[in-house]
């Protein structure tokens, strides 16, 4: 149901970071199940934002929505596993038609991960997924279909999180029976 692809650049990731960046289902489970205790979230900004063209591109949209102005619920967060520098750097685009209902609740996660709330009755949901690398470290993209609505999420592996000893063995069977 996903579709992954590693975008080019000029080297790949780390061999213990492929699985992570690959992994299905919640990177919330995974982290915490590694951490051996619940993820610490501290938001750095959470807020609505215009989407740049590339965010729109991202979120699938075409045509002349691409030269819309396009609002979108933002929250940016530093995922904390069990030392002191973060793990994950987070980025959620909500955009506004897809916050209806039951999901005006992702405005509200404050310091909830939001894997908790994505997978809490599905333990995998229909993306699209891009790898690349950034500035920060390796980052994943991932367009989720949640109950028919499109958001984007970007995680960035920090370098406290390669210096963790990540590899894949760290993603258990039992990290991805409750994801």
């Amino acid at each position: 149901m996903s579709s992954n692809s590693l975008t080019p650049t000029t080297s790949l990731p780390p061999a213990k970071l492929v699985s992570w960046l690959n992994a299905e289902g919640s990177l919330t489970a995974m982290l915490e199940e590694k951490a051996g205790q619940p993820l610490r979230v501290e938001r750095s900004f959470e807020g609505y934002r215009l989407l740049t063209l590339q965010q729109k591109r991202q979120l699938g949209l075409q045509g002349s929505a691409l030269n819309r102005p396009l609002l979108a619920w933002i929250r940016e967060v530093q995922l904390y596993g069990n030392d002191e520098q973060p793990w994950v750097g987070a980025q959620s685009i909500f955009p506004l038609s897809s916050l209806k209902g039951n999901a005006r609740r992702l405005q509200q996660l404050k310091g909830t991960p939001i894997g908790y709330v994505l997978f809490k009755r599905r333990r995998i949901l229909p993306n699209q997924r891009f790898v690349r690398q950034t500035s920060e470290g390796w980052q994943r993209q991932t367009r989720y279909d949640w109950y028919g609505r499109s958001l984007l999420i970007s995680e960035t592996f920090l370098p406290a999180f390669l210096s963790s000893g990540a590899d894949k063995s760290d993603i258990t069977a039992n990290a991805i029976n409750k994801a």
